[in-house]
C-alpha cells in the first residue's frame, strides 16, 4: 500500500467536492472566470469528469501495485485532461 497516492487521491476527492458541489471554481487555474458563461457547469464538469475519477482511480492504485503503474496513471490523467479541456474550450468559453 502506497500511502502517498492515497494522500494524493483523497486531496483530489477534497478539490472535486469543493468545485462540483460548493461551486468553487477559484481552484481552477488557468481560466479567466469573466470568460466563462456557466460556472456552475464548469464545477461539474472539471469536479466530477476531472478530479473525481482521477481521485478514485489514484485510491485505487494506492491499494495495488503492479507494473507500468505510473505510466496508466499519467496516460488515464491525460484523456481526462484532454477530454476536459475540449469539452470546456467549445462549450463554456463565450
Amino acid at each position: 500500500m502506497d500511502f502517498r497516492l492515497l494522500i494524493i487521491g483523497i486531496a483530489l476527492l477534497l478539490v472535486s467536492y469543493l468545485v462540483a458541489v460548493k461551486k468553487q471554481t477559484w481552484l481552477l487555474a488557468g481560466f479567466n472566470e469573466k470568460n466563462i458563461k456557466n460556472k456552475s457547469l464548469l464545477g461539474k464538469v472539471a469536479g466530477g469528469v476531472f478530479f473525481l475519477p482521477l481521485g478514485l482511480l489514484i485510491i485505487i492504485h494506492s491499494f495495488i501495485d503492479y507494473p507500468y503503474e505510473a505510466t496508466v496513471l499519467v496516460v488515464a490523467m491525460l484523456v481526462l485532461l484532454s477530454i476536459v479541456y475540449v469539452f470546456i474550450n467549445r462549450r463554456l468559453l463565450g
